[in-house]
């Protein structure tokens, strides 16, 4: 059993100020599979004194200096990579598969591209007589989520680190493990005394302490869009940046010209990877209406082939990550059939022989419209909508309709019409015939999937000020 029960708080394993332990479930048992301590307000000073006092020698580096150090936690995350992924499938209950060959090299992606993208970053350009000069933010507070608990560390830690920020990060206390190797990777690596720092706890306690620390001068944010409203609003306070990417209901657009089967059996797939614990899913399907019987039969046979079971068996689904969360998509689910939607596949309780764990069975709803809950509401769980369209314009009027605007997907037999209709998707992110992720590519949302971008250089730049130095050039 894992015992995590030390901060790491200036360079050092600390202990809390209070001894609060909590339990972190494996959700694949249900049995206790390590402890964490639940740390407070006291806690994140010291973390936050560490990385203010840090900031001022780090913030000071060179290019080469950081791209040194880039390479030190490349280096030790690929010696530590089984680690790492079995940290996750303990915590989250991925399947080992997935663990190995998605959340550690995700994570691991971010970094490579930070360095090389660090390489050739210019922080400063010349306008007339005015030199405008970016500069790193300062301290950030990191708040992550469990769904790819590494992954979400990574994506803010490397560019934080790549532009010169210290920062104070609190993992999900539901996945905790990951987080806490993670930080011994940046030890063994050498990342300078309070330059990071992890305090683990839970939203309230130390999630509150962070966003409205005065000391803080940003906040990043992953969860739902109902957490990210309560950092925003714990910041305000103290006017710091505040970075969010929150919630999604992602639609994928099979048009006409598609080959449906094809489109339909990926796009169950794809929202099938990870539980459907995925804010970027393709959660919607929306397929011409005239073809929704053809369609929903390619989603139920695609649906017969996935195989849930034990994180360390080979499978395609382990559980979802509590039972707070199985709670959740039953509830949804049984919504779905009381709203009248066509259960195609999957439905309400466990898979046969799965009693013990929070394994959910992989659903599929056909005949749904656009105002039931189920398209409205982020399941994140493996549950596939399948809404029928008459026309492309209702096509893209129903991707639209919706309070989210994370992701979206375009499948096509002509690229030039899959770009037509991608232009529209009111999306921070849009994939044409299930594109594979570009780590360079700004990643975020529009409306209440959040603000601001992450990953490639996009992310460089949400971590850094801008300051105009009138007269740099004298005339």
């Amino acid at each position: 059993m894992r015992n995590y029960l030390d901060f790491y708080i200036d360079g050092a394993w600390t202990a809390p100020v209070e001894a609060r332990a909590l339990d972190v479930i494996n959700p694949a048992t249900e049995a206790v599979a390590g402890r964490i301590s639940i740390g407070g307000a006291a806690d994140v000073d010291r973390a936050v004194s560490a990385a203010r006092r840090a900031f001022e020698t780090f913030s000071q580096t060179t290019r080469e200096e950081r791209i040194a150090l880039l390479d030190a936690i490349i280096a030790e995350m690929n010696r530590r990579a089984q680690d790492l992924a079995d940290a996750v499938r303990e915590e989250m209950g991925a399947p080992a598969a997935l663990a190995t060959a998605a959340h550690v090299p995700l994570a691991l992606a971010h970094f490579q591209i930070a360095r090389q993208l660090l390489e050739s970053f210019d922080p400063s350009v010349g306008m007339g007589s005015t030199r405008l000069v970016k500069e790193p933010i300062g301290v950030v507070g990191m708040i992550t989520p469990w769904n790819w608990p590494l992954n979400q560390i990574a994506c803010k830690v490397a560019p934080a680190l790549a532009v010169g920020c210290t920062m104070v990060l609190k993992p999900s206390e539901v996945a905790p493990f990951s987080g806490q190797v993670f930080a011994e990777i940046l030890d063994a690596a050498g990342v300078p005394a309070g330059v990071f720092n992890m305090v683990n706890g839970d939203g309230p306690g130390v999630g509150a302490a962070i966003s409205s620390h005065p000391d803080v001068d940003m906040v990043s944010f992953t969860g739902s869009t109902r957490a990210g409203v309560e950092v925003a609003r714990n910041a305000a306070a103290t006017v710091k940046r505040v970075h969010q990417e929150l919630g999604g209901k992602s639609a994928n657009i099979i048009l006409e010209d598609a080959d449906l089967a094809a489109a339909v059996r990926q796009g169950v797939e794809a929202l099938m990877v990870n539980s459907g614990q995925s804010c970027n899913a393709p959660t919607r399907m929306l397929v011409p209406a005239a073809r929704m019987t053809e369609a929903s039969a390619v989603a139920a046979q695609t649906i017969a082939a996935q195989k849930v079971g034990a994180p360390e068996d080979e499978v395609n689904l382990g559980p979802v990550v509590s039972d707070v969360q199985w709670n959740r998509i039953q509830t949804l689910i049984n919504k779905g059939i009381a709203e009248g939607a066509d259960l195609v596949a999957g439905g309400p309780g466990k898979p046969e022989g799965l009693e013990q764990g929070y394994y959910v069975r992989p659903t599929v709803f056909a005949g749904v419209n656009n105002q039931m809950a189920i398209a409205r509401e982020e399941i994140f769980g493996p549950v596939l909508v399948m809404i029928g369209y008459d026309d492309e314009e209702q096509a893209i009027a129903i991707a639209n309709d919706t309070p989210y605007g994370l992701a979206g997907y375009v499948q096509t037999g002509d690229i030039e019409h899959g770009r037509k209709v991608a232009a529209r998707i009111r999306a921070g992110q849009v994939a044409v015939n299930y594109a594979p992720l570009d780590f360079a590519a700004p990643f975020g949302g529009y409306k209440q999937s959040g603000n601001g971008r992450e990953w490639g250089e996009h992310a460089f730049h949400e971590f850094m000020e801008v300051k105009a130095i009138l007269g740099y050039e004298p005339a």
